[in-house]
């Protein structure tokens, strides 16, 4: 099977400009895409680890990546997806974040030897001058069309701000920039990103002639991987000391049924063939396809000896032999040898709240050594070491 039908045959495309260039393209190991990364947060998490997965399974081909840190896009912030406009960050933030983003993306893309190019485009974008924008750029874009695009529509009703309403023009600029700097000929992004990237084609065509090659693929990236990367209190990050290998492993182990094939596919690199065979699987046999998911993911992201370490934590804990080694740790302060039970809650950040730790207790949703708490003002006694249940699959080891 060639790459793109990989592709489609792993549910990874969704729209497409030209799809036999396109695939004549990434079948022969000829393009050089960019894929966008704002960097809002100190770690990537979970909802940019397809289109990580997908520019390591293109360079493979032989394909070129791009990795666009949004250092100048970062500032404005994208209204796709938003219903209120996000919190604005600092250039110091955003700088410190990029670092973040850089460590991470070496262990999913290999950027010696000029095989892939990592850029930031606050290179161009913070030396822009404004009349030259409006003049160059801004005359490129109808301001009616722009306004039938979803990602604005939906703001428009609780307020959309300017600073918002150019992210469309920026990130269409740096398209513009990527072809003429570094040949970038293809650019990859979620599918509630599809208007922005069209947006970057245009420009393209517009400023260099129809005969320019730049083409747009969106694949079903963000809605499914900001579903995957969100938890009920927060994302699943891909760094190590925000989300522990055992827990990165116990997030995959524990997605439901319906999820599991459909990340296989998504995500690891293992065969499509071997895939499809595990499609055929039902009841338990499904707990065994997402021990599979689990460690391909964590080995993926932490390496393989902490995906042994999480598989093995994992049956020992839920086998029965108490083994705790590789258990998530978290210390807590003590008085007399002991601590409340919502104090250790907050405290292990099991709950973001004493009021939502009060709830999971009088829902007897916490346990202690697999005694079930129901009095929110226990106290919880720690000689040595504590196991903490929330729920049926959060674990947390506890010492004093």
């Amino acid at each position: 099977m060639e790459l793109y039908d990989e592709l489609v045959a792993r549910g990874l495309i969704a729209q497409v400009t030209d799809e036999d260039e396109i695939r004549k393209m990434i079948n022969a190991g000829k393009a050089t895409f960019y894929i966008g990364f704002d960097p809002t947060a100190d770690s990537l998490h979970v909802g940019h680890f397809m289109a990580l997965c997908l520019m390591k399974r293109l360079q493979m081909a032989g394909n070129k990546p791009i990795a666009l840190l949004g250092g100048g896009t970062g500032m404005i912030g994208d209204p796709s997806g938003k219903s209120d406009m996000r919190k604005m960050l600092t250039k110091e933030d955003i700088d410190h974040n990029i670092e973040c983003f850089k460590k991470q993306m070496s262990r999913f893309i290999d950027f010696s030897d000029g095989k892939a190019i990592m850029v930031n485009n606050a290179d161009w974008l913070l030396d822009l001058n404004y009349i030259d924008v409006l003049r160059e750029v801004g005359a490129c874009f109808s301001v009616n069309k722009m306004l039938t695009f979803e990602c604005y529509k939906q703001r428009m009703e609780r307020g959309l701000t300017f600073l918002e309403f150019n992210y469309m023009i920026m990130q269409s600029y740096d398209f513009y920039m990527l072809f003429q700097k570094y040949g970038c000929n293809m650019q990859f992004g979620g599918d509630d990103q599809w208007a922005n990237m069209l947006g970057g084609t245009e420009l393209i065509r517009k400023k260099l002639g129809k005969d320019a090659h730049a083409m747009t693929i969106t694949l079903l990236l963000n809605s499914e991987g900001k579903k995957m990367g969100k938890t009920a209190k927060g994302a699943v990050w891909l760094d190590p000391n925000k989300t522990s290998p055992f827990e990165f492993f116990q997030y995959w182990r524990n997605i439901d049924d319906a999820d599991v094939i459909k990340c296989l596919r998504m995500l690891t690199f293992l065969p499509i063939e071997e895939i499809e065979e595990m499609a055929k699987w039902e009841g338990s046999q499904l707990n065994k396809a997402k021990e599979i998911l689990a460690f391909e993911l964590t080995k993926l992201v932490h390496g393989e000896e902490e995906a042994n370490k999480a598989l093995e934590g994992a049956r020992s804990l839920f086998g029965g032999s108490g083994n705790t080694a590789n258990m998530p740790t978290a210390k807590v302060e003590l008085t007399d040898g002991k601590i409340g039970i919502l104090d250790l809650l907050v405290s292990t950040k099991l709950a973001p709240s004493k009021r939502e730790a009060r709830n999971l207790v009088s829902g007897k949703g916490i346990a202690i050594d697999d005694a079930v708490i129901e009095d929110p003002n226990a106290q919880i006694e720690i000689n040595g070491e504590v196991i903490v249940r929330k729920g049926k699959k959060v674990f947390l080891k506890v010492t004093g």
